[in-house]
């Protein structure tokens, strides 16, 4: 039937142009012709009504050949039902006129406005379709029967308006828990008058009450520096659309001493109880303060979610944190039968350097102690063969995998420096071996991280491992603690990864390198430790002059399969840096049927949330990332992506 009211509706067209067309040459011609188009559209009008009255008393009387029973059952079957012919409704029982549809005569209605998802000529799903018209809300089946014909289907509609209703109403009020709190309190307000502290604190605590007066929550400042917040997932859901403006709008306060207050959120959302989501929101906090602060992080049953995080960690200038961590560890310790130290695989100079130093602490209190590294997959070279020629250090210090495997006991303590994360570690396998596990890291924190640590010494303020483990040593009670091959080992760490003192650094990371220079260490002698040969040096410039600026990022990709890459990557990434208008460099290089990357940046970029869309991670000014099994092509389309999604949630904010 829709197909002829078509054909119709089309010849009429053409009878009125033609009609139109003759009115130009011949008016008196056109005049008949259009007088003649009217009466064809009347007639037609006309007999479409008729032929649907027609339709509709000869579909409505077919009942009237019926029993009285299967008449009862067709007319008065308790379910809306109707027919559909060609997408149109061509009829439909007393319960769908009377309940469904409040008395509206609903004849040739489109089906789509009805039940806009369906898709006749797939089978009904079992748990069928959604369907509405009007205030009812509907769940919508249909069948073909075989004795009609094949484009006409019968839809049944189960009517839960309520049951629809409650449901989205239990979903919308579900409760959520957040924990604000202030980053770096006391440092913050540590050298102001108490006059601009007040104001200072006022003000935040302003902020958040206006932030959250219109989301109808239940909130509580459970200290100074912390409120605790439960609220409805409509709202919400409102707050992560916005991104949790809260956190631009207290960084960009203005604050006497120039450093801006800055918060972070966490949140344990869609939970069952709220003991749970209170538990979810502690563990969302420790995340995002693990990543440097000024985010919010939401934990749900499915991972972790992150906004914000644009700013730098802000350093902590007291040492108090590091003398308790100092003196647990020196007890566990004590306890201890060995020690193994072990980093991330392909170990660079500060996380060798970092195992090297606290190698000696331990040695210093009588107990064993051996690094795990593989001896023909690393970056430290030169520092291992200068350690193996000193006076003190043996083959047997610098244990493979395998032979750490032999040494592991009831009583072997493991000590992971420069990562947190299992899968990075030079060998998984050691670490589930041992029971007893510390953690000593500045990375920021990573979904996945090592649990069950115990000692977890995160700082992510730190420029580096070394650093962290310079401090560490200093309380272990010995009076020199050091030599100078630990030293210039730490030293190499840090500035490895400060880049010669250039980046990430702070006023503890100097007071670092100073108490080394005081244990003997050699800048110059360190310094030589960075060399590179002749080959490394051609595939940098090789990388370096392959390099494309995208979106004010710098990306080179080298396909040279050579021992030194890892070397030469980085190392080019950085060069890349010195080009004016580049805000962050990525190297992408080919390594054991992957594709690597290393990202640096000079803070304006976030390079560790770009890695993090690719599985990696790290700092905001350094971060890698592995992609394995993919090709050079598909690698730089996901990071250009990444960038992409990066930049465009910066210009959202």
């Amino acid at each position: 039937m829709g197909f002829y009211t078509k054909l119709l509706s089309l010849l009429l067209g053409v009878i009125a142009v033609l009609a139109g067309v003759t009115a130009y040459l011949n008016w008196q011609v056109g005049i008949a012709a259009g007088v003649v188009f009217l009466v064809l559209l009347i007639l037609v009008l006309a007999n479409g009504y008729r032929t649907k009255k027609a339709l509709y008393q000869f579909l409505d009387g077919i009942s009237e050949t019926l029993s009285t029973t299967q008449r009862k059952v067709l007319r008065e079957f308790p379910m809306p039902v109707l027919v559909v012919d060609d997408g149109k409704v061509v009829w439909y029982n007393s319960a769908c006129e009377e309940r469904a549809f409040e008395g509206e005569k609903i004849f040739e209605l489109d089906i789509q406005q009805l039940i806009p998802s369906a898709s006749f000529d797939a089978p009904c799903p079992k748990e069928g379709v959604p369907a509405s018209y009007g205030e009812h809300l509907f769940t919508a089946f249909w069948i073909k029967p075989d004795s009609l014909d094949q484009k006409m289907t019968v839809v049944y509609l189960v009517e839960d308006t309520q049951l629809k209703r409650a449901a989205k109403e239990y979903v919308e009020t579900r409760p959520s828990v957040m924990l604000i709190t202030i980053d770096s309190y006391e440092d913050l307000l540590s050298d102001l008058k108490e006059s601009e502290r007040s104001r200072i604190v006022g003000q935040v605590e302003d902020l958040i009450y206006q932030y959250v007066e219109n989301y109808h929550v239940l909130m509580r400042q459970t200290s100074r520096d912390q409120f605790l917040l439960v609220l409805e997932e409509r709202h919400m859901r409102d707050m992560v659309q916005n991104r949790f403006r809260i956190l631009d709008q207290v960084r960009a306060m203005e604050t006497p001493g120039g450093v801006a207050p800055t918060l972070s959120i966490g949140v344990g959302r869609n939970v069952s109880s709220l003991s749970e989501g209170e538990q979810m929101a502690r563990q969302a906090l420790d995340m995002a303060l693990g990543r440097g602060g000024d985010q919010a992080a939401i934990k749900t049953l499915n991972g972790f979610e992150f906004y914000g995080g644009v700013s730098k960690g802000v350093e902590k200038r007291t040492k108090v944190k590091t003398r308790i961590v100092a003196n647990a560890l020196k007890e566990l310790l004590e306890g201890s039968d060995n020690v193994l130290l072990m980093g991330h695989h392909f170990a660079d100079l500060d996380c060798f350097g970092a195992a090297v130093g606290m190698m000696k602490a331990v040695r210093l209190l009588g107990k064993p102690a051996a690094i795990v590294i593989d001896r023909k997959k690393n970056l430290v070279g030169p520092l291992l063969q200068r350690l193996l020629q000193t006076e003190g250090y043996s083959e047997g210090d610098f244990l493979n995998p395998d032979d750490a495997m032999e040494r592991i006991g009831k009583k072997t303590t493991l000590i992971v420096v420069d990562t947190h994360v299992p899968f990075f570690l030079e060998s998984p396998q050691v670490y589930e071996a041992c029971k007893t596990v510390v953690v000593i890291d500045h990375h920021r924190k990573m979904v996945g991280h090592i649990d069950n640590a115990v000692i977890f010494y995160h700082e992510p303020y730190a420029s580096s491992a070394s650093e962290m483990v310079a401090e560490l040593v200093q309380y272990f009670g010995a009076s020199k603690p050091l030599g100078r091959p630990e030293a210039e080992a730490l030293l190499a760490g840090i500035m490895l990864d400060t880049k010669n003192f250039v980046m990430k650094t702070g006023v503890r990371t100097f007071e670092a390198a100073a108490y080394l220079r005081r244990m003997g260490a050699d800048t110059v002698s360190v310094k030589k430790l960075f060399s590179s040969d002749m080959e490394t040096y051609q595939i940098r410039t090789h990388i370096v002059s392959s390099a494309e600026v995208y979106r004010s990022c710098a990306i080179a990709t080298c396909s040279v399969h050579s021992d030194c890459i890892q070397i030469a990557a980085p190392q080019a990434a950085d060069e890349l840096l010195g080009i004016n208008e580049v805000k962050a460099s990525i190297v992408l290089y080919e390594v054991n049927h992957g594709i690597s990357f290393s990202a640096r940046s000079m803070g304006e970029i976030n390079v560790q949330l770009i890695m993090e869309k690719l599985g990696g991670g790290g700092h905001l000014t350094m971060a890698g990332a592995q992609l394995p099994g993919c090709t050079m092509e598909e690698a730089k389309e996901k990071l250009t992506r990444a960038i992409d999604e990066y930049l465009d949630s910066l210009q959202q904010q």
